[in-house]
């Protein structure tokens, strides 16, 4: 008799959801989500984050208990919480899909992975992204990517054979409230569930798509010309497969050439999307670590201790007070709303590692905490693309001033976000620009000009750099190209 777990991660839908659609085959199922401590626990979680999982889990809730399958949501680690409902249960299979996190969930994954052997459960996780495991390079992956994303997209489940004793009615209000977690309180939230992330595709492809390619790089513009679903597919109320097969068919469907115009350029984007996950699936140290080891060392923080300017300078960044008013603005917009467009996103980065000089990791992991859409494989490997300690990507140093110029001419943006900017209550700059970038361009190209920076990043591209993908090129003479620009999270 097949008795199977359905292990929910981030993945909270019911449509093309591969685990569901084989547990509907099994003689008895139950669906579980755990809230884990580490999760909870962990530098890059922050209340918001909590607040919008749980309400992404009602209606998850609500569509299993439609099709009579329960939602188990269990607070524990893991292991602990499958060890209790195997002496509940006594499940043979347990399923999910494959998950590219943080280090937490990775070593959360190998101890499940030791427990499901140790008591005969066996545990099949199926892809949901184009990230590929144990891939011994990126030869032939643009094709895999889209070999996956063409495949067809699995209807949601009619119903299923519910485990015996664990009955939907009773899990109805099973939900903990965000209190019992360990918070107070939390921001306010976009809608959340996989109705609410179909919603905002359709109005999309329908119409908010038109003139994408301008609108993602302005703040100004952005809040509504991007597609808004990144944290939709961080917490996977929406599959990847799903948003790419809808975009080409909307392409393809439309008589308004400007309309397939940005879509073709969002379509691109979803590409970049897993491009960026896979490196941290390919070696999961650059959560931690430099990709390349010619620059440890290179900045305070990196293996040592900051001093007290640093850390002024750190607190001021984080603070939205430095005395750079785009900065400053992007920083608060992020802080209150749990979101900011791709472009500024790299400026904030930009900002740190080059004017202020800080390594990545500390305002990594407080961007981490603010972006609703945290993605791991994204933002780690985007965080070190934008401070320049990659090995084979250009440096890109955004001016604050000129992206003021750029997106902000009128000062619309900052007057929202910065209202005492041109009083005395405002900051002087907490850098001299031109001084700090000059710093900044000589001992990083002094680095680049080494032969170990050079060997080194040959060997980054060999493993990491994108192949005939449609992406643009990287190495140590790639070019300045749009698209490399990248976002932490939001890459659209």
């Amino acid at each position: 008799m097949s008795r199977v777990i359905v292990w929910f991660k981030r993945d909270l839908r019911v449509a093309d959801h591969a685990p569901l659609a084989e547990a509907a085959r099994c003689d008895a199922a139950l669906a579980l989500f755990i809230i884990e401590p580490a999760w909870l626990a962990s530098p890059e979680c922050h209340p918001r984050q909590v607040a919008w999982l749980l309400k992404c889990l009602v209606p998850l809730r609500d569509a299993l208990a439609a099709r009579g399958l329960p939602l188990l949501v269990r607070t524990g680690e893991a292991v602990e919480v499958l060890a209790q409902l195997q002496r509940e249960f006594a499940c043979t299979q347990l399923f999910s899909h494959e998950e590219t996190g943080p280090g937490w969930s990775y070593e959360r994954d190998k101890a499940v992975a030791r427990w499901c052997l140790a008591h005969g459960v066996a545990w099949t996780e199926w892809p949901q992204t184009g990230v590929v495991r144990r891939l011994r390079d990126r030869r032939g992956w643009a094709g895999r990517w889209r070999q996956r994303m063409d495949a067809p997209c699995l209807p949601a489940p009619a119903g299923f054979r519910a485990a015996p004793g664990f009955a939907t009615s009773a899990l109805a209000s099973a939900l903990p409230a965000l209190r019992e977690l360990g918070f107070s309180s939390a921001p306010d939230t976009p809608p959340a569930g996989e109705s609410a992330a179909r919603a905002l595709l359709a109005s999309f492809l329908g119409g908010r798509a038109l003139g994408y390619r301008q609108h993602l790089s302005s703040p100004l513009t952005a809040e509504t010309g991007c597609s808004r679903l990144s944290e939709h597919l961080a917490f996977g109320t929406l599959s990847m497969r799903t948003l790419h097969q809808a975009t080409e068919t909307a392409v393809r469907n439309t008589a308004n050439r400007e309309l397939a115009y940005g879509l073709r350029g969002f379509a691109g984007r979803l590409r970049w999307h897993c491009h960026f996950m896979q490196k941290l699936e390919d070696e999961p140290a650059i959560e931690w670590r430099n990709f390349a080891r010619t620059a440890d060392g290179l900045r305070p923080g990196d293996g040592s201790e900051l001093q007290a300017i640093d850390r002024e300078r750190l607190q001021a960044w984080c603070e939205g007070r430095t005395g750079f008013p785009m900065v400053d603005a992007c920083m608060r917009q992020l802080v209150a709303t749990g979101w900011l467009n791709f472009r500024m996103r790299a400026m904030l980065v930009s900002f740190a590692a080059y004017h202020l000089w800080l390594h990545w990791r500390e305002p990594g992991l407080f961007l981490a905490r603010q972006f609703l859409d945290f993605e791991p494989g994204i933002h780690w490997s985007q965080m070190q693309m934008q401070s320049g300690t990659t090995g084979i990507n250009t440096l890109r140093i955004y001016s604050p001033t000129k992206q003021a110029l750029d997106h902000d001419p009128q000062g619309r943006y900052v007057r929202q976000w910065v209202p005492e900017f041109g009083t005395a209550a405002y900051p002087a700059p907490i850098v001299d620009e031109a001084s700090a970038l000059a710093a900044a361009r000589q001992r990083l190209y002094g680095l680049r000009q080494t032969r170990e920076a050079h060997d080194e990043a040959s060997a980054i591209q060999h493993k990491h750099g994108s192949r005939k993908s449609g992406l643009p090129p990287s190495g140590p003479r790639a070019r300045r190209t749009r698209g490399a620009d990248g976002g932490q999270g939001s890459l659209f």
